[in-house]
């Protein structure tokens, strides 16, 4: 019994053939505890991180809610705070999710290395490969370029995609930005065209109005840059009560203002303070010009011969009525506009009186005037330039015996908006107004195609430098391609105002005049008749129009700036002379130079262009 070694006196009872497994896997029972263990307290940090950024956050939140008027500059850091704060909780979770990875994903680095193996390497210097592009068999050097598609490139085929690739690089280094390329159509809707680089005076002019604010006097400038000047800061609404006293010089005698808006009745009063001496008043726009303006022009004798007021409809008809009484022996031209109901007959008539040197005259707009105001302008017989818009309706017999009796003196006439006018009309002009040079009648529905050729043949006047004839056609729905007794302008009455005045005529309107022919349109610009003068031409909605007979235009016409021509949808792929602005057409090219004449003849190719 005393032999027996020390290992038997151990007791063991039995076991469980799990605790046998466990066993023979070297698996044991406190590793598993521990590891449970680990997992819990890793969960517990996790949650008391994510607790502290939401709580972070919610604070943040809540100091935020506490102040009513945030900033953007706070809100922005206020967001980009809370983003980190996620940003830090997913860092967190794809940091231990990505050791998990590294761990127990072996097989994707295996895949990745696969793949490699089998991908094909590029050939070495020396070594023979086929071109990318043309397929030949070139040896490699180490200049060959790369195709495309990653394959390399022979000799030849490399020198052609560097070429390519130049050229492109120099369209997009040509390209003007979108600013610049906005203001040029601007540009071209005004029909300004820059053939080169844009002059000195227009540089200084823009430098100006760029700095208006640190601007103290423009000095002893002309009267025609101050007019640009004020075009500029009307356009750009800058014209207000401080830019207005750089207008001002007490020994100016002409105040022309494009843009009135901003302007307050005490500015107006102001203009005659800084110039007494105001001979040319002309402003635009002039909502606040009211009785006060008017009264101190009376009460300080402003020697005013020519006065032009656009929205001045804050006058009373009284306070014009003792303006002309008082004023009007000075004036020598009168333009009113949209003076809606703040003028009447009544007001006209002390005009016709008061205003014997009256020698322009232009009213528009004017909701109050008729008949009895046609009447009383025959007493005007020293009138040279006539422009009348009236809202009310007027009869053709009341226009007639106007120009019957000034008509031998005016030099230009303008119609708007008689839609009563007919024929005799047409023939109290082709009587009586024998020295016009420029002609308006526009928006009729009435006169014939006969009455306008009657009007142009045989007329003793000289040719016109400028005619409108703007949407003179029908306007019956039931006959959109016109009536019998051929309403409105058409051919005949067309072609017979270019033969007399074509060679001369340096503004052409005639848009919505959609009666006239191609055959007419073809017959006037053949491409071989020559208007030298015509600078400014307006086919626009004359559906007759395409593409041949606009390049006859140009052809024939060598000094045209402007040409529209909205709605002629038969115009297309027409090709634009150098400082030639076309307006209307999307599909036109862009300006371009020519070198030589138009190789075709318009008319005789006029059937290939409707095959």
């Amino acid at each position: 019994m005393s032999g027996r070694r020390t290992s038997n006196n151990r007791i063991r009872g039995p076991q469980s053939a799990l605790t046998d497994f466990l066993a023979s896997n070297n698996i044991s029972a406190a590793q598993i505890s521990a590891d449970y263990e680990r997992r819990r307290l890793e969960a517990q940090q996790r949650a008391e991180q994510e607790a502290t950024a939401n709580g972070t956050i919610a604070e943040e939140e809540e100091q935020h809610e506490d102040e009513r008027e945030e900033t953007a500059l706070q809100k922005k850091k206020r967001k980009r705070a809370e983003e980190k704060a996620l940003a830090k909780i997913k860092e967190a979770r794809g940091s231990k999710k990505q050791k998990k990875d590294k761990k127990g994903d072996p097989d994707e680095a295996d895949s990745d290395g696969a793949l490699g193996m089998y991908s094909k390497s590029k050939p070495l210097p020396g070594q023979l490969e086929n071109c990318e592009k043309c397929e030949k068999r070139f040896t490699v050097t180490p200049y060959s370029k790369t195709g495309p598609d990653g394959g390399l490139l022979c000799v030849k085929c490399s020198k052609e995609q560097e070429t390519q690739r130049k050229k492109d690089d120099k369209i997009k280094k040509q390209a003007a930005p979108r600013g610049r390329q906005r203001q040029k159509q601007s540009n071209l809707l005004d029909g300004i065209v820059h053939d080169g680089a844009v002059s000195l005076q227009d540089l200084c002019l823009k430098t100006i109005a760029d700095n208006v604010h640190d601007v103290e006097e423009f000095g002893d400038l002309p009267q025609n840059l101050l007019k640009r000047l004020s075009e500029i800061f009307s356009r750009r609404r800058v014209l207000t009560t401080r830019t207005l006293d750089l207008f001002l010089r007490p020994n100016m005698d002409v105040v022309d203002i494009t843009d009135c808006g901003k302007l307050e009745t005490e500015d107006y009063i102001k203009i005659f303070s800084f110039a007494p001496k105001v001979q040319t008043l002309s402003l635009q726009q002039a909502g606040q010009f009211k009785d006060e303006v008017l009264d101190y022009i009376i009460e300080r004798d402003v020697p005013i011969k020519h006065l032009k007021l656009y929205a001045a409809n804050l006058i009373t008809n009284e306070k014009w009525i003792e303006f002309f009484t008082k004023c009007g022996h000075r004036l020598e031209s009168l333009q009113l506009k949209w003076l809606n109901c703040s003028l009447d007959n009544e007001a006209i008539a002390y005009l016709v009186r008061s205003c014997p040197n009256l020698r322009r005259l232009k009213i528009k707009k004017c909701f109050r005037l008729g008949d009895p105001a046609l009447q009383d302008m025959r007493g005007l017989r020293k009138l040279e330039h006539l422009s009348l818009q009236f809202k009310e309706s007027t009869s053709a017999a009341n226009l007639t015996e106007m120009l019957t009796a000034i008509g031998h003196r005016l030099r230009t006439l303008s119609l708007e908006d008689f839609y009563y006018a007919d024929d005799s009309v047409l023939e109290a002009i082709h009587t009586h107004c024998t020295q016009l040079e420029k002609l308006r009648f526009v928006d009729n529905d009435v006169c014939t195609d006969t009455g306008y050729s009657n009007l142009f043949t045989n007329w003793a006047n000289p040719p016109l430098s400028f005619i409108d004839f703007s949407s003179n056609r029908s306007i019956d729905c039931d006959k959109p391609e016109g009536t019998e007794d051929l309403t409105g302008l058409s051919t005949a009455g067309f072609q017979a105002m270019m033969a007399h005045s074509g060679p001369h005529l340096q503004t052409l309107m005639i848009p919505s005049c959609r009666h006239i022919s191609r055959e007419g349109l073809a017959k006037v610009w053949d491409g071989k008749k020559e208007y030298p003068y015509l600078k400014t031409a307006d086919v626009s909605f004359v559906k007759t129009m395409d593409t041949p007979i606009v390049a006859g235009i140009f052809k024939g016409c060598p000094q045209l700036r402007k040409l529209t021509a909205f709605g002629c949808f038969s115009v297309s792929d027409v090709m634009v002379p150098k400082g030639v602005a076309l307006i209307g057409v999307p599909n036109a090219q862009d300006s371009i130079i020519q070198e030589g004449g138009y190789d075709f003849d318009v008319v005789s190719s006029a059937g290939q262009w409707y095959m």
